[in-house]
């Protein structure tokens, strides 16, 4: 049960990850090999060098982690360009206290808006997410902020606002995971809402564009195309993704096959945004299943930006709990636990997040699909199971 005692443990746990994370960078605590966040901080400080287009390219990029930490790792950089102005800002501060500005201020945003949309169910969204939080700390990757981009554009749709455009926008920075949210704002003909997110990313590349030169984007584009290359051939630790093609490729598919795979599950899971609004189900659960298929669409998407369906789930948690019998509720939860839960196995067992296990299989697309589909069983009910719930958070208004 997830009492009050149980969250405070629960965020308290976070922080002290947190803290002993930024130990490690401070060098009070040993460190470890380059990760994520590392990726961040040597690409803004490319940005003040000058020579951001080179992290696009991972040779150049790789004797730059040589000159600039005296260590390399597989991280090639394939961001957008307006995430290099964040990254950027990040690399004005020491890297223990940058990490702490990022992940904590992104985190406590994360947290906020989950609570303002889970409302009484919070503790409960907090214990089933726990995995999917303490990989995002652990790896102090962007998912809490494109988590908390997308709980903004879910709250604004719901509440019919225009506003719900800049969030959606700002997207920009991993535009992939902003899918299902677009297509239903579409869907739902928020039409204001979709000229505002359109102006927002226009600004944005355009500020992008001017601060790092406009040579910045067929650098980005050969960046995408040489990632295309280490996705086919198997580089990218494929035991964190999360994706169709990941589970595939982990199990020995060829690359075509994989991807027409992942093509044809992105089509299907986004047909199921038509399909929720054309039952008439709730805005709600149409924001929340919308939020949860976009984890769904890329073939390139990992553990960390699970934050995702911790936005799906606590929109639809109030419904799910509702219709859902006992087991189908363990169920859920242990889906969940799953998905996330597997980098964060890999993170106690093997001692570094980016360590690849004995079996690299990648588990969380199959999970995933699983989920998905007992979530749309469970919403079709048209009368609810016995069970005794809290009444539901803002967002089910």
């Amino acid at each position: 049960m997830a009492t009050p005692l149980v969250t405070r443990t629960l965020l308290v746990a976070l922080a002290l990850v947190v803290l002993g994370k930024a130990a490690r960078y401070a060098g009070i605590l040993p460190s470890v090999d380059l990760t994520d966040f590392d990726a961040f901080h040597i690409a803004g400080r490319m940005v003040w060098r000058g020579d951001i287009a080179d992290a696009y390219h991972l040779p150049a990029l790789l004797r730059v982690q040589r000159t600039l930490t005296g260590n390399e790792a597989f991280l090639p950089w394939t961001y957008p360009p307006p995430f290099d102005l964040v990254v950027a800002g990040l690399a004005l501060l020491p890297i223990s206290l940058a990490y702490l500005a990022f992940v904590g201020t992104t985190l406590a945003a994360y947290l906020l808006v989950l609570a303002r949309i889970a409302g009484p169910l919070f503790p409960v969204t907090l214990l089933a997410l726990f995995p999917v939080l303490f990989i995002g700390v652990a790896s102090g990757q962007n998912g809490f902020l494109t988590g908390t981009l997308i709980g903004l554009t879910g709250l604004g749709l719901l509440g019919g606002r225009t506003g719900a455009g800049v969030p959606l926008g700002l997207m920009v920075i991993k535009p992939h995971l902003a899918v299902g949210l677009g297509l239903c704002a579409l869907l739902m003909r928020r039409w204001a809402c979709l000229a505002v997110a359109a102006l927002v990313a226009t600004l944005a590349a355009g500020l992008a564009t001017a601060v790092l030169g406009l040579a910045i984007w067929p650098a980005f584009l050969r960046g995408v195309d040489e990632a295309k290359a280490f996705l086919a051939a198997g580089e990218y630790p494929l035991f964190r993704m999360v994706s169709v093609y990941a589970w595939l490729r982990s199990v020995g598919l060829a690359a075509p096959l994989a991807l027409a795979a992942q093509m044809a599950t992105a089509m299907a899971a986004l047909g199921l945004i038509g399909r929720a609004l054309q039952r008439r189900l709730p805005p709600r659960q149409v924001v929340g299943l919308a939020a949860l298929v976009s984890l769904l669409v890329s073939p390139y998407a990992y553990d960390y930006d699970l934050p995702l369906y911790g936005i799906a789930l606590a929109l639809l948690l109030p419904d799910l709990l509702e219709r859902a019998s006992r087991g189908e509720q363990i169920t859920l939860l242990g889906l969940g636990w799953g998905a996330g839960g597997y980098g964060f196995v890999t993170n106690s067992v093997w001692g570094d997040i980016e360590t690849a296990p004995p079996v690299g299989v990648s588990f969380a697309a199959p999970i995933l699909l699983v989920l998905l589909a007992l979530i749309w069983r469970i919403l079709r009910r048209g009368r609810p199971a016995e069970a005794v719930l809290p009444s539901a958070g803002p967002a089910a208004a």
